[in-house]
């Protein structure tokens, strides 16, 4: 192959310019701009010049088309939850080699983030109280410029609270009086759905987290849970299920609605219907009563999305 890159892409080529893959993919410069301006197209920037691995872009033509050539693949992220965690694990277990299944818990924000540079197949959020989910989780998306081509999936309600020490001595203290407690916090990350949801409840109080006194500061609700169990907080946000985990206290203050958004063409996609069907299933419930806090009895409808 020759060491100068021809306009006319070759079959033997690797790699292609801006205007190469603009010719191979019948697409104006401009619109190849536009696309690495999104993160939306595969490429590599060479001594300050973009290129285009060829056989990437082969990929990601086949994946915007027909369902995606990756139907092998089912990356989740955004938020924590210790039963969506459970039925990942064991569906991955049991799928194999033949297919890569993982969770990444990011927090909301983040995982709505990775989802629109398509980082990731599904993105779990939750935003406030069940009785808002309806307006708040579709006004999140609408965030996202990639939102006309998701939809979102109810996966589950669960029990919102906040995670304490065994024995605190503090359990049945108003909500109130608990916040201005020598407690040690947990606090969760910026774009956490748990922050959001401990700063909504401060707020009642004409209180800010600036007011707790926040030791650390942990990256999702199982962590969370962690740090009080080793002795390194008291108290944190999250839901009854982690607190169950970690053989905590739990102090209820409402219901959530836990979400998938998720992009049409993935939604059904064998890998992610399977996914909502183990979610469904009569051992995913007996696990969700074993665990607390989790009520199933809508999940796999379609919430959002369906214009």
């Amino acid at each position: 192959m020759s060491a100068n890159l021809q306009t006319e892409p070759d079959n033997e080529l690797v790699y292609m310019s801006v205007k190469q893959v603009a010719n191979y993919l019948h697409l104006n410069e401009k619109k190849i701009y536009a696309l690495l301006s999104e993160n939306r197209i595969p490429a590599t920037k060479i001594t300050g010049k973009w290129m285009f691995p060829r056989e990437l872009i082969d990929k990601w033509m086949f994946d915007s088309s027909h369902g995606g050539l990756l139907t092998d693949r089912l990356i989740l992220a955004g938020s924590d939850d210790p039963l969506l965690y459970r039925v990942v694990l064991e569906y991955a277990t049991e799928t194999g080699p033949y297919a890569l299944i993982s969770y990444s818990p990011t927090g909301t924000q983040l995982g709505l983030n990775l989802l629109e540079s398509r980082r990731v197949d599904v993105c779990g959020i939750h935003w406030g109280p069940d009785s808002e989910s309806h307006i708040r989780h579709p006004a999140l998306l609408k965030q996202h410029s990639d939102a006309k081509n998701w939809v979102l999936i109810h996966a589950f309600k669960r029990e919102q609270g906040l995670m304490i020490r065994k024995n605190s001595g503090v359990k049945k203290q108003s909500i109130e009086d608990l916040f201005k407690c020598p407690l040690r916090w947990s606090r969760r990350q910026s774009g956490a759905g748990a922050q959001r949801f401990l700063m909504e409840q401060l707020s009642q109080y004409n209180l800010n987290v600036d007011d707790l006194n926040c030791v650390t500061e942990t990256l999702s609700e199982r962590e969370a849970a962690a740090s009080i169990a080793m002795g390194k907080a008291d108290i944190a946000p999250g839901v009854r299920a982690a607190a169950t985990e970690y053989g905590l206290d739990f102090i209820p203050l409402g219901w959530e609605s836990f979400d998938l958004a998720i992009p049409r063409q993935i939604w059904f996609r064998r890998l992610f219907q399977t996914l909502i069907n183990r979610l469904k299933s009569p051992a995913c419930q007996q696990q969700a009563e074993s665990l607390s806090g989790y009520d199933l009895s809508n999940t796999g409808e379609l919430i959002w999305g369906d214009e």
